[in-house]
């Protein structure tokens, strides 16, 4: 593992950041999590507002960091993560807009997949396309988690676009190759760690419907989505519990 610690982009040690980290887009949901959930949380890095803390969740070392908006700015702090802080599993818990009818306000999406219509793979030099998906076990772990809660899920492919406002209207096509919703990041996260050998997840919570214009503001979607938030965490500390994490 690389020596060159802090990063630019996250001002911690070593240690200071768990093997499990929940990643929401926004810093402010990363403190709300923190501050509401996590017993003794330790800020671990606020560099350009990005928060990271560290605390316990059922026993278990958890940690929780934003990741900005788009693949750009959570391909650095996954990549940062994976190769210089020894994280082995980052789960994504954030929003996304339904390209389905069957998608209601408020359902979680696990990610099963994540097609994109970004360039990130072109990196690799594959000489085709690459298919990002999650770790199946952690994927195993977090259905089984949302059946015992009760909750409403759909698992599938997300599109993780890079464009928020899209003139051509692509998301509409994407809904056609059976695509459950839109999001902007799970695609990088993924494919960082495949690179990296190590495990992700999205989990996304609906904000919003491309199919019936119903959408939430930006308050719920920085605290009220607690059910995405506490089965995030007892996925993270259910993994840990069953050495699923190094």
């Amino acid at each position: 593992m690389p020596n060159n610690v802090p990063t630019p982009h996250i001002k911690a040690n070593v240690g200071d950041i768990a093997k499990v980290v929940l990643m929401p887009g926004d810093p402010l949901r990363s403190k709300f999590v923190a501050e509401n959930f996590l017993d003794s949380p330790t800020l671990f890095n606020n560099v350009r507002g990005v928060q990271g803390y560290t605390g316990t969740w059922s026993g278990e070392r958890v940690s929780v960091m934003a990741s900005g908006m788009g693949m750009p700015s959570i391909g650095i702090y996954s990549y940062e993560l994976y190769n210089f802080f020894d994280v082995d599993l980052i789960i994504r818990i954030g929003s996304a807009g339904a390209l389905q009818k069957s998608v209601a306000m408020r359902d979680i999406v696990f990610g099963m997949g994540a097609c994109t219509n970004s360039a990130y793979a072109s990196q690799y030099d594959l000489g085709g396309s690459f298919a990002p998906i999650c770790d199946w076990e952690t994927l195993e772990c977090a259905v089984e988690l949302a059946k015992q809660k009760g909750l409403k899920y759909h698992v599938g492919n997300l599109l993780s676009s890079d464009t928020f406002y899209d003139e051509s209207g692509g998301g509409l096509k994407w809904q056609k190759m059976g695509v459950l919703a839109v999001e902007m990041e799970a695609a990088a996260l993924y494919m960082n760690a495949a690179r990296a050998g190590k495990r992700a997840l999205a989990v996304c919570t609906v904000s919003d419907s491309l199919v019936t214009g119903e959408a939430t503001d930006s308050d719920e979607r920085m605290s009220g989505f607690v059910d995405m938030m506490k089965l995030a965490l007892d996925v993270a500390a259910q993994m840990q519990k069953s050495n699923k994490i190094n």
